[in-house]
Protein backbone atom coordinates (compact mmCIF):
# COMPACT_ATOMS: atom_id res chain seq x y z
CA UNK A 1 0.00 0.00 0.00
CA UNK A 2 1.02 3.60 -0.45
CA UNK A 3 1.79 5.97 2.40
CA UNK A 4 2.62 9.67 2.49
CA UNK A 5 3.77 9.79 6.07
CA UNK A 6 7.43 9.41 5.11
CA UNK A 7 7.48 11.75 2.11
CA UNK A 8 9.99 14.60 1.75
CA UNK A 9 8.95 18.10 2.61
CA UNK A 10 10.16 21.55 1.61
CA UNK A 11 12.61 21.45 4.47
CA UNK A 12 14.24 18.20 3.36
CA UNK A 13 13.58 14.44 3.29
CA UNK A 14 11.26 12.95 5.87
CA UNK A 15 12.24 11.49 9.18
CA UNK A 16 12.92 7.77 9.05
CA UNK A 17 10.38 6.31 11.44
CA UNK A 18 12.18 2.98 11.66
CA UNK A 19 15.51 4.58 12.56
CA UNK A 20 14.39 5.49 16.03
CA UNK A 21 11.21 5.40 18.08
CA UNK A 22 10.25 7.05 21.33
CA UNK A 23 10.90 5.07 24.50
CA UNK A 24 8.07 4.22 26.91
CA UNK A 25 9.96 5.33 30.00
CA UNK A 26 7.34 7.29 31.98
CA UNK A 27 5.68 5.51 34.89
CA UNK A 28 2.47 6.46 36.72
CA UNK A 29 4.09 8.67 39.38
CA UNK A 30 6.25 10.51 36.83
CA UNK A 31 3.22 11.13 34.60
CA UNK A 32 1.10 12.51 37.45
CA UNK A 33 4.06 14.63 38.49
CA UNK A 34 4.45 16.08 35.00
CA UNK A 35 0.78 17.08 34.94
CA UNK A 36 0.90 18.62 38.42
CA UNK A 37 4.28 20.24 37.79
CA UNK A 38 2.94 21.97 34.69
CA UNK A 39 -0.28 23.10 36.40
CA UNK A 40 1.15 24.45 39.66
CA UNK A 41 3.45 27.08 38.32
CA UNK A 42 2.74 30.77 38.74
CA UNK A 43 -0.95 31.39 38.15
CA UNK A 44 -2.19 30.50 41.62
CA UNK A 45 0.33 32.93 43.11
CA UNK A 46 -0.24 35.80 40.66
CA UNK A 47 -3.75 35.61 39.19
CA UNK A 48 -5.83 36.04 42.38
CA UNK A 49 -5.03 39.77 42.28
CA UNK A 50 -6.56 40.20 38.81
CA UNK A 51 -9.46 37.86 39.58
CA UNK A 52 -10.39 39.89 42.66
CA UNK A 53 -10.58 42.96 40.42
CA UNK A 54 -12.67 41.02 37.91
CA UNK A 55 -15.37 39.73 40.28
CA UNK A 56 -14.86 41.91 43.40
CA UNK A 57 -15.75 39.53 46.26
CA UNK A 58 -13.79 36.62 47.82
CA UNK A 59 -16.64 34.14 47.49
CA UNK A 60 -16.91 34.92 43.80
CA UNK A 61 -13.18 34.41 43.42
CA UNK A 62 -13.45 31.04 45.17
CA UNK A 63 -16.42 30.12 42.98
CA UNK A 64 -14.36 30.90 39.87
CA UNK A 65 -11.48 28.73 41.09
CA UNK A 66 -13.90 25.87 41.73
CA UNK A 67 -15.71 26.31 38.40
CA UNK A 68 -12.43 26.38 36.47
CA UNK A 69 -11.27 23.30 38.35
CA UNK A 70 -14.46 21.37 37.57
CA UNK A 71 -14.19 22.42 33.92
CA UNK A 72 -10.62 21.14 33.85
CA UNK A 73 -11.77 17.90 35.49
CA UNK A 74 -14.47 17.49 32.81
CA UNK A 75 -11.76 17.94 30.20
CA UNK A 76 -9.57 15.41 32.00
CA UNK A 77 -12.34 12.80 31.75
CA UNK A 78 -12.48 13.36 27.98
CA UNK A 79 -8.71 13.25 27.55
CA UNK A 80 -8.48 10.08 29.64
CA UNK A 81 -10.68 8.28 27.10
CA UNK A 82 -8.85 9.70 24.09
CA UNK A 83 -5.34 9.05 25.40
CA UNK A 84 -6.04 5.48 26.50
CA UNK A 85 -7.63 4.83 23.10
CA UNK A 86 -4.87 6.47 21.02
CA UNK A 87 -1.65 6.32 23.07
CA UNK A 88 0.79 7.79 20.55
CA UNK A 89 3.07 10.84 20.43
CA UNK A 90 1.42 14.20 19.85
CA UNK A 91 -1.68 14.02 22.07
CA UNK A 92 -4.23 16.56 20.85
CA UNK A 93 -2.52 16.72 17.46
CA UNK A 94 -3.27 13.04 16.92
CA UNK A 95 -6.81 13.25 18.36
CA UNK A 96 -7.75 16.22 16.16
CA UNK A 97 -6.21 14.74 13.01
CA UNK A 98 -8.17 11.53 13.36
CA UNK A 99 -11.43 13.25 14.34
CA UNK A 100 -11.49 16.30 12.05
CA UNK A 101 -8.76 15.89 9.47
CA UNK A 102 -5.29 17.15 8.73
CA UNK A 103 -6.08 20.89 8.50
CA UNK A 104 -7.50 21.10 12.03
CA UNK A 105 -4.62 19.15 13.52
CA UNK A 106 -2.09 21.28 11.68
CA UNK A 107 -3.67 24.50 12.94
CA UNK A 108 -3.52 23.09 16.45
CA UNK A 109 0.12 22.08 16.09
CA UNK A 110 1.04 25.40 14.53
CA UNK A 111 -0.71 27.31 17.32
CA UNK A 112 1.03 25.19 19.98
CA UNK A 113 4.36 26.09 18.43
CA UNK A 114 3.54 29.72 17.68
CA UNK A 115 1.92 30.84 20.94
CA UNK A 116 -0.13 28.30 22.88
CA UNK A 117 2.70 26.42 24.59
CA UNK A 118 5.69 28.54 23.67
CA UNK A 119 3.74 31.53 25.02
CA UNK A 120 3.10 29.57 28.18
CA UNK A 121 6.82 28.81 28.46
CA UNK A 122 7.65 32.48 27.89
CA UNK A 123 5.20 33.50 30.62
CA UNK A 124 6.69 30.97 33.02
CA UNK A 125 10.19 32.23 32.27
CA UNK A 126 9.07 35.83 32.91
CA UNK A 127 7.39 34.74 36.15
CA UNK A 128 10.61 33.03 37.27
CA UNK A 129 12.43 36.33 36.70
CA UNK A 130 9.71 38.28 38.57
CA UNK A 131 10.11 36.06 41.63
CA UNK A 132 13.89 36.34 41.51
CA UNK A 133 13.53 40.11 41.26
CA UNK A 134 11.42 40.09 44.42
CA UNK A 135 14.08 38.03 46.21
CA UNK A 136 16.79 40.47 45.07
CA UNK A 137 14.87 43.60 46.01
CA UNK A 138 14.28 44.83 42.47
CA UNK A 139 17.86 44.46 41.23
CA UNK A 140 16.69 43.04 37.89
CA UNK A 141 14.63 46.09 36.90
CA UNK A 142 17.60 47.95 35.43
CA UNK A 143 18.71 47.69 31.79
CA UNK A 144 21.66 45.31 31.55
CA UNK A 145 22.57 45.86 27.90
CA UNK A 146 21.22 47.27 24.63
CA UNK A 147 20.94 45.37 21.36
CA UNK A 148 22.19 47.33 18.31
CA UNK A 149 18.86 47.15 16.44
CA UNK A 150 17.33 50.36 15.08
CA UNK A 151 17.53 52.95 17.84
CA UNK A 152 18.64 50.25 20.22
CA UNK A 153 16.64 47.61 22.10
CA UNK A 154 17.09 47.75 25.87
CA UNK A 155 17.27 44.36 27.57
CA UNK A 156 16.57 44.39 31.29
CA UNK A 157 17.84 42.07 33.96
CA UNK A 158 14.34 40.59 34.12
CA UNK A 159 14.41 39.61 30.43
CA UNK A 160 17.95 38.24 30.66
CA UNK A 161 17.09 36.12 33.70
CA UNK A 162 13.97 34.79 32.00
CA UNK A 163 16.01 33.69 28.97
CA UNK A 164 18.66 32.02 31.12
CA UNK A 165 15.94 30.05 32.96
CA UNK A 166 14.32 28.98 29.70
CA UNK A 167 17.53 27.69 28.16
CA UNK A 168 18.75 25.97 31.30
CA UNK A 169 15.55 23.93 31.36
CA UNK A 170 15.72 23.35 27.61
CA UNK A 171 19.19 21.86 27.72
CA UNK A 172 18.19 19.60 30.61
CA UNK A 173 15.26 18.33 28.53
CA UNK A 174 17.59 16.94 25.90
CA UNK A 175 18.30 14.10 28.35
CA UNK A 176 16.30 10.85 28.32
CA UNK A 177 12.60 10.96 29.12
CA UNK A 178 13.13 8.76 32.18
CA UNK A 179 15.66 11.26 33.58
CA UNK A 180 13.45 14.27 32.96
CA UNK A 181 10.43 12.42 34.35
CA UNK A 182 12.27 11.73 37.61
CA UNK A 183 13.21 15.41 37.83
CA UNK A 184 9.53 16.34 37.42
CA UNK A 185 8.65 14.06 40.34
CA UNK A 186 11.16 15.77 42.65
CA UNK A 187 10.05 19.26 41.61
CA UNK A 188 6.39 18.35 42.09
CA UNK A 189 7.01 17.18 45.67
CA UNK A 190 8.70 20.52 46.36
CA UNK A 191 5.77 22.42 44.80
CA UNK A 192 3.06 20.63 46.74
CA UNK A 193 5.00 21.12 49.99
CA UNK A 194 5.38 24.82 49.17
CA UNK A 195 1.67 25.37 48.47
CA UNK A 196 0.77 23.56 51.69
CA UNK A 197 3.28 25.70 53.61
CA UNK A 198 1.73 28.94 52.30
CA UNK A 199 -1.84 27.84 53.02
CA UNK A 200 -1.29 26.20 56.39
CA UNK A 201 1.10 28.94 57.50
CA UNK A 202 -1.50 31.63 56.78
CA UNK A 203 -4.25 29.76 58.65
CA UNK A 204 -2.10 28.81 61.63
CA UNK A 205 0.06 31.90 62.11
CA UNK A 206 -1.50 34.72 60.11
CA UNK A 207 -3.63 37.54 61.57
CA UNK A 208 -6.73 36.07 59.99
CA UNK A 209 -10.19 37.57 59.94
CA UNK A 210 -13.25 35.77 58.62
CA UNK A 211 -14.83 39.18 57.97
CA UNK A 212 -12.55 39.52 54.94
CA UNK A 213 -14.78 37.05 53.09
CA UNK A 214 -17.67 39.52 53.25
CA UNK A 215 -15.70 42.52 51.99
CA UNK A 216 -15.36 44.06 48.53
CA UNK A 217 -12.21 44.57 46.49
CA UNK A 218 -13.65 47.52 44.55
CA UNK A 219 -11.38 50.02 46.30
CA UNK A 220 -8.24 48.22 45.11
CA UNK A 221 -5.90 49.87 42.58
CA UNK A 222 -6.23 46.95 40.10
CA UNK A 223 -3.08 47.85 38.19
CA UNK A 224 -3.32 46.90 34.50
CA UNK A 225 -6.87 45.46 34.68
CA UNK A 226 -9.13 46.79 31.91
CA UNK A 227 -12.39 48.47 32.97
CA UNK A 228 -14.29 46.22 30.54
CA UNK A 229 -13.09 43.17 32.52
CA UNK A 230 -14.37 44.39 35.92
CA UNK A 231 -17.77 43.31 37.23
CA UNK A 232 -20.74 41.51 35.75
CA UNK A 233 -20.64 38.61 33.33
CA UNK A 234 -17.63 40.02 31.49
CA UNK A 235 -15.69 40.18 34.75
CA UNK A 236 -16.65 36.62 35.66
CA UNK A 237 -15.53 35.40 32.24
CA UNK A 238 -12.25 37.28 32.50
CA UNK A 239 -11.66 35.78 35.94
CA UNK A 240 -12.36 32.32 34.53
CA UNK A 241 -9.71 32.84 31.88
CA UNK A 242 -7.27 33.81 34.64
CA UNK A 243 -8.13 30.71 36.66
CA UNK A 244 -7.94 28.50 33.59
CA UNK A 245 -4.43 29.81 32.98
CA UNK A 246 -3.54 28.64 36.49
CA UNK A 247 -5.08 25.22 35.72
CA UNK A 248 -3.57 25.05 32.24
CA UNK A 249 -1.46 21.94 31.95
CA UNK A 250 -4.03 19.48 33.36
CA UNK A 251 -3.70 17.70 30.00
CA UNK A 252 0.04 18.21 29.66
CA UNK A 253 0.90 14.52 29.65
CA UNK A 254 -1.15 14.04 26.44
CA UNK A 255 1.73 14.82 24.02
CA UNK A 256 3.79 12.21 25.89
CA UNK A 257 1.30 9.38 25.27
CA UNK A 258 3.88 7.58 23.15
CA UNK A 259 6.33 7.50 26.07
CA UNK A 260 4.08 6.27 28.91
CA UNK A 261 4.44 2.77 30.32
CA UNK A 262 1.29 0.65 30.18
CA UNK A 263 -0.61 3.62 28.65
CA UNK A 264 -4.12 2.16 28.63
CA UNK A 265 -3.97 1.73 32.39
CA UNK A 266 -1.79 4.66 33.47
CA UNK A 267 -2.93 7.54 31.27
CA UNK A 268 -6.46 7.91 32.73
CA UNK A 269 -5.01 7.88 36.25
CA UNK A 270 -2.47 10.55 35.33
CA UNK A 271 -5.16 12.92 34.07
CA UNK A 272 -7.70 12.42 36.84
CA UNK A 273 -5.55 12.20 39.98
CA UNK A 274 -3.38 15.10 38.93
CA UNK A 275 -6.37 17.38 38.30
CA UNK A 276 -8.18 16.48 41.53
CA UNK A 277 -5.13 17.18 43.68
CA UNK A 278 -4.58 20.58 42.08
CA UNK A 279 -8.23 21.62 42.64
CA UNK A 280 -7.93 20.92 46.37
CA UNK A 281 -4.62 22.77 46.69
CA UNK A 282 -5.89 25.81 44.78
CA UNK A 283 -9.04 26.19 46.82
CA UNK A 284 -7.10 25.87 50.06
CA UNK A 285 -4.39 28.41 49.27
CA UNK A 286 -6.89 30.99 47.95
CA UNK A 287 -8.95 30.67 51.11
CA UNK A 288 -5.71 31.35 53.02
CA UNK A 289 -5.07 34.52 50.99
CA UNK A 290 -8.45 35.98 51.92
CA UNK A 291 -8.05 34.86 55.53
CA UNK A 292 -5.04 37.13 56.07
CA UNK A 293 -5.68 39.87 53.47
CA UNK A 294 -8.71 42.05 52.79
CA UNK A 295 -9.94 41.90 49.16
CA UNK A 296 -8.95 45.53 48.52
CA UNK A 297 -5.41 44.73 49.67
CA UNK A 298 -5.23 41.78 47.29
CA UNK A 299 -6.55 43.92 44.42
CA UNK A 300 -3.87 46.51 45.19
CA UNK A 301 -0.90 44.11 44.97
CA UNK A 302 1.59 45.30 42.34
CA UNK A 303 1.51 43.58 38.95
CA UNK A 304 5.22 42.77 39.43
CA UNK A 305 4.71 41.19 42.85
CA UNK A 306 2.66 38.21 44.07
CA UNK A 307 -0.30 37.67 46.36
CA UNK A 308 1.52 34.75 48.00
CA UNK A 309 4.46 36.91 49.05
CA UNK A 310 2.12 39.63 50.35
CA UNK A 311 0.10 37.10 52.35
CA UNK A 312 3.21 35.58 53.95
CA UNK A 313 4.50 39.04 54.84
CA UNK A 314 1.56 39.45 57.23
CA UNK A 315 2.88 36.76 59.57
CA UNK A 316 6.48 36.01 58.61
CA UNK A 317 8.04 39.38 57.81
CA UNK A 318 10.42 40.39 55.01
CA UNK A 319 12.67 37.34 55.34
CA UNK A 320 9.67 35.15 54.59
CA UNK A 321 8.88 37.23 51.51
CA UNK A 322 12.36 36.56 50.18
CA UNK A 323 12.00 32.88 51.06
CA UNK A 324 8.66 32.51 49.29
CA UNK A 325 10.02 34.34 46.25
CA UNK A 326 12.84 31.79 46.06
CA UNK A 327 10.37 28.93 46.54
CA UNK A 328 8.13 30.29 43.79
CA UNK A 329 11.13 30.45 41.49
CA UNK A 330 11.38 26.68 41.90
CA UNK A 331 7.67 26.34 41.20
CA UNK A 332 7.78 28.28 37.95
CA UNK A 333 10.96 26.45 36.95
CA UNK A 334 9.22 23.11 37.54
CA UNK A 335 6.29 24.09 35.33
CA UNK A 336 8.63 25.33 32.66
CA UNK A 337 10.49 22.02 32.78
CA UNK A 338 7.29 19.99 32.35
CA UNK A 339 6.01 22.20 29.52
CA UNK A 340 9.24 22.08 27.52
CA UNK A 341 9.40 18.30 28.00
CA UNK A 342 5.86 17.50 26.90
CA UNK A 343 5.04 20.04 24.22
CA UNK A 344 8.12 19.54 22.08
CA UNK A 345 6.45 16.29 21.01
CA UNK A 346 3.83 18.20 18.99
CA UNK A 347 6.16 19.70 16.36
CA UNK A 348 7.92 16.32 16.39
CA UNK A 349 4.66 14.57 15.43
CA UNK A 350 3.88 17.22 12.78
CA UNK A 351 7.32 16.78 11.21
CA UNK A 352 6.83 13.04 11.06
CA UNK A 353 3.60 13.64 9.16
CA UNK A 354 5.51 15.75 6.62
CA UNK A 355 3.74 18.93 7.73
CA UNK A 356 6.56 20.75 9.50
CA UNK A 357 10.32 21.14 9.25
CA UNK A 358 11.81 17.72 8.56
CA UNK A 359 14.66 17.98 11.05
CA UNK A 360 12.23 18.37 13.96
CA UNK A 361 11.00 14.82 13.36
CA UNK A 362 14.31 13.17 14.16
CA UNK A 363 15.40 11.61 17.44
CA UNK A 364 18.71 11.76 19.22
CA UNK A 365 20.33 8.33 18.74
CA UNK A 366 21.64 8.49 22.32
CA UNK A 367 18.62 9.64 24.34
CA UNK A 368 15.75 8.82 21.91
CA UNK A 369 14.44 12.36 22.50
CA UNK A 370 13.42 14.83 19.71
CA UNK A 371 16.25 17.19 20.63
CA UNK A 372 15.85 19.44 17.59
CA UNK A 373 12.15 19.93 18.31
CA UNK A 374 13.03 20.85 21.91
CA UNK A 375 15.58 23.42 20.77
CA UNK A 376 13.37 24.93 18.06
CA UNK A 377 10.46 25.29 20.49
CA UNK A 378 12.62 27.17 23.00
CA UNK A 379 14.14 29.40 20.33
CA UNK A 380 10.68 30.74 19.49
CA UNK A 381 9.68 30.91 23.16
CA UNK A 382 12.72 33.16 23.63
CA UNK A 383 11.31 35.63 21.12
CA UNK A 384 7.97 35.62 22.94
CA UNK A 385 9.74 36.13 26.26
CA UNK A 386 10.99 39.49 24.99
CA UNK A 387 7.70 40.48 23.39
CA UNK A 388 5.07 40.99 26.10
CA UNK A 389 4.10 41.19 29.74
CA UNK A 390 3.03 38.24 31.86
CA UNK A 391 -0.71 38.93 31.70
CA UNK A 392 -0.70 39.70 27.96
CA UNK A 393 1.05 36.43 27.19
CA UNK A 394 -1.20 34.33 29.40
CA UNK A 395 -4.48 35.84 28.09
CA UNK A 396 -3.50 35.10 24.49
CA UNK A 397 -2.42 31.58 25.44
CA UNK A 398 -5.62 30.75 27.32
CA UNK A 399 -7.88 31.86 24.45
CA UNK A 400 -6.15 29.58 21.94
CA UNK A 401 -5.93 26.74 24.45
CA UNK A 402 -9.63 26.94 25.31
CA UNK A 403 -10.61 26.65 21.64
CA UNK A 404 -8.56 23.54 20.90
CA UNK A 405 -9.29 21.85 24.21
CA UNK A 406 -13.00 22.13 23.39
CA UNK A 407 -12.39 20.57 19.99
CA UNK A 408 -10.48 17.70 21.57
CA UNK A 409 -13.36 17.10 23.98
CA UNK A 410 -15.64 17.09 20.94
CA UNK A 411 -13.49 14.32 19.48
CA UNK A 412 -14.90 12.00 22.15
CA UNK A 413 -18.37 12.55 20.63
CA UNK A 414 -17.01 12.13 17.10
CA UNK A 415 -15.24 8.85 17.82
CA UNK A 416 -18.22 7.37 19.67
CA UNK A 417 -20.21 7.89 16.44
CA UNK A 418 -17.62 7.18 13.73
CA UNK A 419 -15.48 4.52 15.42
CA UNK A 420 -17.69 2.80 17.99
CA UNK A 421 -15.65 -0.41 17.90
CA UNK A 422 -12.34 1.13 18.90
CA UNK A 423 -11.10 -0.37 22.20
CA UNK A 424 -11.76 2.09 25.04
CA UNK A 425 -9.91 1.07 28.23
CA UNK A 426 -11.45 4.14 29.89
CA UNK A 427 -14.82 5.71 29.07
CA UNK A 428 -15.65 9.32 29.90
CA UNK A 429 -17.83 9.51 33.01
CA UNK A 430 -21.18 11.17 32.43
CA UNK A 431 -21.04 10.77 28.66
CA UNK A 432 -22.36 12.64 26.64
CA UNK A 433 -23.15 15.40 29.16
CA UNK A 434 -19.62 15.91 30.48
CA UNK A 435 -18.00 16.54 27.06
CA UNK A 436 -21.00 18.62 26.00
CA UNK A 437 -20.78 20.76 29.15
CA UNK A 438 -17.06 21.25 28.58
CA UNK A 439 -17.68 22.38 24.99
CA UNK A 440 -20.55 24.74 25.86
CA UNK A 441 -18.72 26.41 28.76
CA UNK A 442 -15.58 26.77 26.66
CA UNK A 443 -17.57 28.40 23.86
CA UNK A 444 -19.06 30.87 26.33
CA UNK A 445 -15.60 31.74 27.66
CA UNK A 446 -14.31 32.30 24.16
CA UNK A 447 -17.18 34.67 23.36
CA UNK A 448 -16.64 36.52 26.61
CA UNK A 449 -12.91 36.87 25.96
CA UNK A 450 -13.63 38.49 22.61
CA UNK A 451 -15.78 41.04 24.45
CA UNK A 452 -13.79 41.63 27.65
CA UNK A 453 -10.20 41.39 26.35
CA UNK A 454 -10.53 41.70 22.56
CA UNK A 455 -6.89 42.53 21.83
CA UNK A 456 -5.53 39.42 23.51
CA UNK A 457 -8.30 37.21 22.16
CA UNK A 458 -7.87 38.47 18.60
CA UNK A 459 -4.14 37.92 18.91
CA UNK A 460 -4.91 34.25 19.52
CA UNK A 461 -7.30 34.14 16.54
CA UNK A 462 -4.75 35.86 14.32
CA UNK A 463 -2.03 33.37 15.19
CA UNK A 464 -4.33 30.45 14.39
CA UNK A 465 -5.28 31.97 11.00
CA UNK A 466 -1.60 32.53 10.18
CA UNK A 467 -1.36 28.76 10.00
CA UNK A 468 -3.59 28.59 6.89
CA UNK A 469 -0.99 29.72 4.32
CA UNK A 470 1.63 27.59 6.06
CA UNK A 471 -0.65 24.56 5.82
CA UNK A 472 -1.25 25.26 2.13
CA UNK A 473 2.50 25.43 1.55
CA UNK A 474 3.38 22.21 3.33
CA UNK A 475 0.38 20.40 1.85
CA UNK A 476 1.50 21.30 -1.68
CA UNK A 477 4.97 19.98 -0.94
CA UNK A 478 3.52 16.80 0.47
CA UNK A 479 1.18 16.30 -2.49
CA UNK A 480 3.99 16.90 -5.00
CA UNK A 481 6.30 14.36 -3.40
CA UNK A 482 6.36 10.84 -4.84
CA UNK A 483 4.55 8.28 -2.75
CA UNK A 484 6.67 5.89 -0.74
CA UNK A 485 5.69 2.28 -0.85
CA UNK A 486 5.60 0.51 2.47
CA UNK A 487 4.83 -3.11 3.24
Amino acid sequence: MSSRLNQPTAAGPPADHTAGELTRGLGLLAGISINIANVIGTGVFLKTRVMTCNVDGPWWVMAVWLAAGLLSLAGAFCYAELAAMLPAAGGDYLFLRRAYGRLTSFLYGWTVFAIMKTGSQAALSVAFAIFMNVALGGALDATWFTLPLGDGVAISGLATTALVALWTVTLFNTASVATTGNAATVLTIVKVAMVLAVGLGAFLFGPGDAAHFGMSGAAGTCEGVAASARGGLAGFGAAMLGALWAYDGWNNVAPLCGEVKDPQRNLPRMFLWGTLLVILLYLGVNAAYFWVLAPADIASVSATSSVAATAMATFAGPLAVTFIAAALMLSSLGSLHASVLANSRVPFAMARDGLFFHSLGTLSPRTRVPVRAVLAQSAWASVLTLSGTYDTLTDSVVFASCLFYAMSAGAVLVFRRTEPDLPRPFRTWGYPWVPLAFIVVSAGLLANALYATPRQALTGVGVILLGLPLYAYWSRQLAAAPAVTTP
